[in-house]
């Protein structure tokens, strides 16, 4: 990715990359603020078996997981890509060969057969 604003003199976007890094911050904050709010929830739900406990948790685990995300992905991009530049380039993918397809078919297969034999296992323990 190329500078957004190479026409900008430098304390332009000194000023401009002070910015949006103080976005990507406050952005890892609230994210942490929620983090912490929603584990606190969870926490005083008490026991799963009164009613809409487990799904009020899986709503509090499924954003925190959300959130958890989208924190990785800002710090992810904050070093990757503008405003502090790029630190590293990833190597470019390889070629997509006949070895590599039968490599994801032959996974694909594995996982599809773990998946039908967890499923029936399972059926034959719960019935």
């Amino acid at each position: 990715m190329s500078s957004p604003a190479p026409d900008l003199p430098p304390s332009e976007l000194r000023v401009v990359r002070l910015r949006i890094l103080d976005l990507y911050t406050a952005i890892t904050v609230l994210m942490l603020v929620g983090i912490a709010a929603l584990s606190l929830y969870a926490i005083q739900l008490g026991p799963l078996t009164s009613p809409g406990a487990q799904e009020s948790f899986g709503i509090a685990a499924g954003l925190i997981f959300l959130m958890a995300a989208l924190i990785v992905h800002t710090v992810d991009y904050t070093y990757r890509v503008w405003p502090l530049g790029r630190r590293f380039r990833p190597t470019p993918p390889g070629p997509i060969g006949e070895s590599a397809q039968a490599r994801f078919v032959k996974i694909l297969i594995v996982v599809c057969a773990a998946a039908a034999i967890a499923y029936i296992l399972g059926g034959l323990i719960a019935g």
